[in-house]
């Protein structure tokens, strides 16, 4: 541990030596962290301004902000690295996790954390771009030499009796090209030929699949098919040798390779392309399926037609009876309208006697009414009518006395919560030059004007320091 300055300068006399006085220290240069990172960033940045990197992407992390971090790798060492949202958004493909790239850009230092890091100006997968440009050069050969010429593409079949498949035996593309077939045309036959879909192999396997086809004849369409996959895992089926054996095969071929964006050397070549497996199969049953569904549209006209006649039918026999029912409705009429004169006599006897009766009780009441005496009930209502006065004025004095203890209480809780009420316990209100209220040392600057409003009266003042809480709000 290094001695303190001041037990360095001790004089001698004080332990009873004596020496020859030391020459003076050499003069350091002491850097500020910030300012040391800031001189190596652009040091760094001088000697490593363009440069590419390859590698591998791990750690991939989108930010909101639209920037993308990520760690470049190999088996030796890792590099973070940031691509900024600008040259995010004109990538072609979506960064990956294990996706080999190709990188241009620069070394530079993250100066918060000290941190050298990669700045991406670029970024090329590695090995996609080659697979794509001898793709693009192979269709253009191929085109030239005419095998995606549609003069040349054969018609399918309208009703095939049996289909062949060149795909793998154990995938889910056999399953669901069957289960298709079966469920719109039971009676078709569909043969496999088991081959390799993927790897090196693949592309010489399927082409012996249709030549095998080809030789037996025993085949109305042939059928290419294949899942799904990267354009590496779809390598086989942009084959030039696949696509003359395609091209050279006397059956119709159809090409069901990928998914519905993916594209093939061998859709352009085959008789027809298949967006999926599964559509090729629904394809290859389409005119029988069509024949089926117009049956099924004729049925259902026939029992339309069906069912029209019988009605037809039905009406007719309800109009042949139709007379002896008239005559029963005007007997069964001609009873109700009898029952309904009885009905109607037996109502107006009725009323002339409750008429009667009710008369006669109108005329006793009448009587009855001018014999009482309605002044000594007359008294005994203003009696009430007074007591009832009285209470609702004693009623209404109890309101209004209620009424003003609370205004009071009210009045009392307001002045106990009024801000004045806290400045005349000691505290102050300050105000800056322009009348705001200053909440936080942040707002207010040494030497500016103040003025602090007490309970009574005003203090104007100058900031002469400004101390600020360092231990929270």
């Amino acid at each position: 541990m290094n001695s303190s300055p001041s037990s360095r300068q001790q004089p001698d006399h004080q332990l009873g030596l004596s020496f020859e006085s030391a020459p003076a220290a050499i003069a350091r240069h002491i850097w500020k962290v910030g300012d040391l990172v800031g001189e190596v960033r652009l040091h760094v940045e001088r000697e490593y301004g363009d440069l590419w990197v390859e590698g591998e992407i791990s750690n991939l992390r989108p930010a909101p902000s639209g920037h993308v971090y990520f760690t470049l790798k190999d088996g030796d060492a890792q590099l973070p690295a940031v691509l900024f949202r600008k040259q995010a958004s004109l990538l072609r493909f979506k960064p990956a996790d294990g996706l080999h790239v190709l990188l241009r850009g620069k070394i530079s230092i993250y100066e918060q954390r000290g941190q050298m890091q990669l700045v991406a100006e670029f970024l090329e997968p590695v090995g996609a771009g080659s697979l794509q440009i001898a793709f693009e050069q192979l269709k253009q050969r191929l085109e030239a030499r005419g095998l995606f010429d549609p003069a040349g593409k054969k018609p399918l079949p309208a009703f095939p009796h049996c289909v062949g498949i060149v795909t793998s035996p154990t995938g889910a593309v056999i399953r669901d090209f069957i289960n298709i077939v079966s469920r719109r045309h039971a009676g078709l036959h569909v043969l496999l030929y088991p081959a390799l879909v993927q790897g090196e192999a693949a592309a010489a396997e399927v082409a012996a699949g249709i030549a095998y086809f080809n030789r037996s004849r025993t085949v109305d369409v042939i059928v290419v098919a294949r899942g799904g996959g990267s354009l590496e895992d779809l390598a086989p089926f942009n084959s030039e040798f696949l696509a003359e054996a395609i091209f050279r095969s006397e059956i119709p071929v159809i090409s069901a390779v990928g998914h519905e964006t993916d594209f093939t050397i061998a859709d352009f070549v085959a008789d027809l392309r298949a967006p999926t497996p599964s559509a090729a199969a629904e394809l290859v049953t389409a005119a029988l399926h069509n024949v089926a569904d117009r049956v099924y549209t004729l049925d259902q006209r026939l029992l339309r037609a069906i069912r029209y006649r019988l009605m037809q039918a039905s009406q007719a026999m309800v109009r042949v009876r139709m007379e002896s029912i008239l005559l029963r409705g005007r007997d069964h009429l001609r009873r109700r309208q009898q029952r309904v004169d009885d009905l109607a006599l037996r109502l107006e006897s009725q009323w002339h006697a409750r008429h009667r009766r009710l008369s006669e009780k109108l005329h006793d009441l009448s009587a009855r009414l001018l014999r009482q005496d309605v002044s000594a009930r007359t008294g005994v209502a203003r009696e009430r009518l007074a007591a009832l006065d009285g209470r609702m004025n004693r009623a209404q004095r109890d309101r209004i006395r209620a009424l003003r203890d609370r205004e009071s209480a009210v009045a009392r809780q307001l002045n106990s919560l009024s801000p004045l009420a806290v400045l005349s316990r000691g505290y102050a209100l300050v105000y800056d030059e322009r009348g705001m209220l200053i909440k936080d040392t942040e707002n207010i600057a040494q030497g500016q004007s103040i003025v602090a409003r007490l309970a009574r009266g005003r203090i104007r003042s100058r900031v002469t320091a400004v101390e600020k809480d360092t231990q929270g709000s």
